[in-house]
């Protein structure tokens, strides 16, 4: 049986946006991104996240800039049941929220993106951003090998960190939980039609 790999984004629901977390106090960390950066972090300490636009509550979301991932409790439990070893969740508290949420860090970077089966691959123009040289600006029709996962399960794609995969056990598992914020777009495989 084939498995497949997903790309989760945000999804076309209506929902509330997040802004990206910062320190309790509300000071900005100085590399907003590490929340998509692929590596394990340092505790950060309290974090908590503003609304930017109020809406209808999702139990998993990206924030609006960054894209960190948010989730609620029940989200974070999927991740700690499936993954335990692929992420860290990193306690968020959001304003005039009771409920617990948590940053889905994915901690492991995977170079596994089959350029040959991606629909259309954009590169940085040489000398354009000279610290992202060698990396994808951006995917359409993105594809990845699964033989080169490395058993992996939550992942971000090396060459493009944009990307947060998971398998098909952890989108079915999310989406059993269900109020999400975000959409599955399968990676693996051929292309469905236009």
């Amino acid at each position: 049986m084939e498995h497949h790999f997903y790309w989760v984004r945000l999804g076309d629901v209506p929902q509330w946006l997040l802004e990206t977390p910062t320190r309790d106090s509300g000071e900005a960390f100085d590399e907003p991104w590490m929340f998509a950066d692929g590596r394990v972090l340092e505790e950060p300490g309290r974090m908590k996240a503003q609304i930017s636009t109020p809406g209808e509550k999702r139990a998993f979301v990206f924030s609006v800039i960054e894209k960190a991932p948010i989730a609620s409790q029940a989200i974070a439990n999927v991740f700690k049941t499936l993954a335990p070893d692929e992420v860290q969740l990193l306690p968020v508290s959001i304003e005039g929220e009771s409920e617990r949420y948590f940053v889905v860090n994915a901690t492991k970077v995977v170079d596994c993106i089959d350029e040959a089966g991606c629909r259309e691959v954009q590169h940085y123009p040489e000398g354009s951003f000279t610290e992202y040289a060698g990396e994808y600006r951006w995917i359409y029709g993105l594809r990845i090998d699964p033989a080169r996962t490395e058993g992996e399960q939550v992942f971000r794609l090396k060459k493009f960190k944009t990307a947060f995969i998971v398998s098909e056990d952890i989108k079915n598992a999310l989406e059993r939980v269900g109020n999400l914020g975000v959409s599955f777009e399968r990676v693996t495989g051929p292309h469905e039609p236009r």
